[in-house]
């Protein structure tokens, strides 16, 4: 009588290439073809579990494996965060006084929708966002759906023009006429100086 033998579950590695780009898919895909009893690969099952994990779209970033095929950890702080947008002046006033009242500073976005150089801009302002999302808000005015009396209130000439408000009042400005890259730098610089203001 002849016996069968059965190997032990093996554990299949996947290159990175290999992997679906969707993270919730990846997630059931790497639990289901890891069957090792390693404290990691629990951590991929406790993942891919319902309900014990969500990922919200495009404001999370994960990644399961690098290069080399090895576990990094997840980092759940926004790509980019979307402009809030600012649609009369009644609305403006209640957000200047809301972040008085907070004691907090904002970003103003003063732009146009025929402005190329704002279109260009405006995911680049974006990402900044995303950097000092849990210490400033930020907010975009379309100068051609808000009142005139307010754009000519708030000093704005130019088009993009950022802002930063703080006690009510605009401390501090940058015209985006040039580079963007140039424009991103120096509302970075103003948003780290805001404390000198």
């Amino acid at each position: 009588m002849s016996k069968i033998l059965h190997s032990p579950p093996s554990l299949r590695f996947l290159s990175p290439n290999s992997i679906p780009r969707d993270p919730s898919r990846e997630l059931s895909v790497l639990s289901s073809t890891i069957s090792c009893p390693n404290p990691a690969i629990s951590i991929f099952k406790k993942l891919s579990s319902p309900g014990k994990f969500n990922l919200p779209g495009k404001n999370r970033v994960f990644r399961a494996w690098s290069q080399e095929g090895s576990l990094q950890e997840v980092d759940d702080s926004p790509v980019s965060f979307e402009l809030e947008p600012i649609y009369s002046e009644s609305q403006f006033d209640r957000v200047i006084a809301e972040a008085q009242q907070l004691e907090e500073s904002v970003i103003i976005v003063w732009m146009a929708s025929w402005c190329r150089k704002c279109i260009y801009l405006k995911p680049k302002l974006e990402k900044l966002a995303a950097d000092y999302y849990r210490r400033l808000r930020f907010y975009r005015v379309d100068v051609n759906n808000v009142p005139h009396k307010l754009v000519t209130r708030a000093g704005v000439t130019k088009m993009p023009t950022i802002q930063l408000w703080k006690d009510s009042k605009k401390q501090a400005e940058v015209i985006g006429g040039h580079k963007a890259y140039l424009v991103v730098n120096e509302v970075r610089e103003m948003i780290e100086n805001e404390d000198t203001l």
